[in-house]
């Protein structure tokens, strides 16, 4: 347990049933009234975001949250399967486990596995991946606008939009947060 006036950025609780994560937090101390603690939190299992306001001093149950470091090994069909780094056991997953998070994956990415008393809660990818371009348009001469993009498919078979200089068999980074171009590598 602890004490919504000691919550910090990160930190994981319990509360009815579902485990979040602190995404942001500010004490409040209105002119009136007891100050409260307002946060903006994630919920592990659904993705979903949402803000809590708690009187100051409530205590909240700390979830612990294990991760296991993990390579991404391949995918087959719909499920996708991912090695231990440590103790070299393999764990399959289906492409409902992983989401979105799918699209990003591609053969020896080390990425985190996070768990909650047994139950897989998600991937934690790196910020940024690199990725290769499959496809793409040729550029067209004299099409010079100000930042002027293009479709790209990526190996992962992520659809991107690039600047017109990349071509295909380029390795791109991609920002696994946002899903956009970042650089070429």
């Amino acid at each position: 347990m602890f004490s919504v006036n000691d919550v910090k950025n990160g930190i994981t609780f319990e509360l009815e049933g579902e485990i979040f994560q602190v995404l942001e937090f500010s004490h409040v101390k209105p002119g009136k009234g007891a100050a409260f603690v307002k946060m903006k939190v994630r919920n592990l299992r659904t993705g979903s975001t949402t803000e809590k306001s708690f009187n100051s001093g409530t205590k909240l149950d700390k979830a612990m949250i294990e991760k296991k470091p993990m390579q991404f090994l391949y995918a087959s069909g719909d499920s996708y399967n991912f090695m231990n780094m440590d103790s070299y056991e393999q764990m399959e997953l289906t492409s409902a486990q992983l989401g979105d998070e799918a699209k990003f994956l591609k053969e020896g990415l080390n990425v985190d596995l996070s768990f909650y008393n047994g139950e897989l809660l998600g991937v934690m990818l790196p910020d940024k991946v690199e990725l290769k371009v499959v496809h793409t348009e040729p550029a067209v001469k004299g099409n010079t606008t100000n930042n002027a993009t293009k479709d790209a498919e990526l190996e992962s078979g992520l659809v991107i939009r690039v600047p017109l200089f990349v071509d295909e068999n380029d390795v791109v980074i991609v920002s696994t947060a946002t899903g956009k171009y970042d650089s070429r590598a």
